[in-house]
């Protein structure tokens, strides 16, 4: 399912980044802004004695969906008004304290009618979310998947308003019955999990993938404010960094793309102030510009090669009505040498 040439990405961290040794995927690692070195960073949990072993199972973990009834309250709603979600798997042992929270991805939706579409989908609305997820990856409860994280309370935030969790528009767009309301979405979310004992933790990670990296970016700074000052808070973005950069045909596709989502879902006033200040909005919601303005502790995990943003940045359809480049976008052998270049 693409939205206007902009696909859904799947995998990422809740499936990579805890047996990351194992994949076979070359990725490019970048510490920003935090002077701990990587052993502090992945070892948020720094706890010691013995792990507990003796609470976990080798039987796959599943996880109720649970819809936040506070939510429409506030307005906090998917594309299409429903309730949002997410899954928790409770920590337990030396990790009852520690948190972890995952943003979904699954790309965006750029304009009024691609969002009337998404919101069909369980990328907008709950209607069509699981109602059971299998926890694994980062968010698995097995210390051998899953070292550093597995007896965490461990949530799974689901993607439901198509721009990262900060559409802010207050009314709803009657003629199509949707909604904007990504950041309500995020706030009623943590205030469902501070209430559930996220207000006492001692430690919080927030992760994301894709539009969900981006997302953790986006609000790392803001997580970081919902604990005590005595808690240790970071920020993970995991294939969260989009290029800004012309496609083939010399256009900047996806940055015309990201303003269509950035005007079409009233981002604008959300965005970084220390960025919009220096830079056109648009360029600030592309990480790379607002990063050196987080506060808080982050940590970038890209692929060196990612060929989704090959297919949907670099070579776009759009950019290539004859179809010069498919062989290469499916396959990196079939490239050219002038491709490659």
């Amino acid at each position: 399912m693409k939205w206007r040439g902009i696909g859904i990405k799947w995998g990422c961290t809740e499936y990579s980044l805890a047996v990351v040794g194992l994949v076979t995927i070359a990725v490019t690692v970048l510490v920003i802004m935090n002077t701990e070195n990587i052993d502090n960073i992945l070892k948020l949990r720094a706890v010691e004695g013995p792990r507990d072993n003796d609470m976990t199972t080798d039987a796959p973990v599943l996880v109720d969906l649970t819809l936040v009834e506070s939510a429409a309250v506030e307005g906090a709603v998917c594309l299409d008004g429903t309730l949002p979600g997410y899954h928790l798997d409770r920590g337990f042992g030396s990790g009852s304290n520690s948190w972890l929270i995952h943003l979904e991805g699954g790309g965006w939706c750029n304009n009024l009618m691609s969002c009337a579409m998404r919101k069909k989908t369980h990328l907008g609305s709950s209607l069509y979310m699981e109602r059971q997820i299998i926890f694994s990856g980062i968010l698995s409860n097995k210390p051998s998947e899953n070292p550093d994280f597995y007896n965490w309370n461990r949530v799974k935030v689901r993607y439901c308003d198509g721009a990262s969790y900060f559409g802010d528009m207050e009314d709803e767009i009657q003629e199509y019955n949707i909604y904007f309301r990504g950041q309500r979405i995020w706030q009623a979310i943590m205030h469902d999990l501070l209430v559930k004992g996220m207000d006492k933790a001692d430690q919080g990670l927030l992760s994301g993938c894709s539009a969900g990296g981006l997302a953790s970016f986006l609000h790392c700074d803001n997580f970081k404010e919902l604990f005590s000052r005595h808690a240790k808070v970071k920020c993970l973005g995991d294939a969260g960094l989009f290029m800004d950069m012309k496609d083939i045909s010399g256009a900047y596709h996806i940055r015309s793309f990201y303003n269509e989502v950035v005007t079409t879902q009233g981002i604008v006033n959300r965005l970084p102030k220390s960025c919009t200040s220096r830079m056109d909005p648009t360029w600030c919601f592309f990480p790379q510009y607002f990063l050196p303005y987080i506060q808080t502790p982050v940590f970038v995990l890209n692929p060196a090669y990612d060929s989704w943003q090959i297919q949907n940045i670099l070579a776009p359809s759009v950019a290539d009505p004859h179809g010069h480049w498919q062989k290469c976008k499916l396959n990196i052998k079939e490239c050219t040498p002038s491709q490659l270049t």
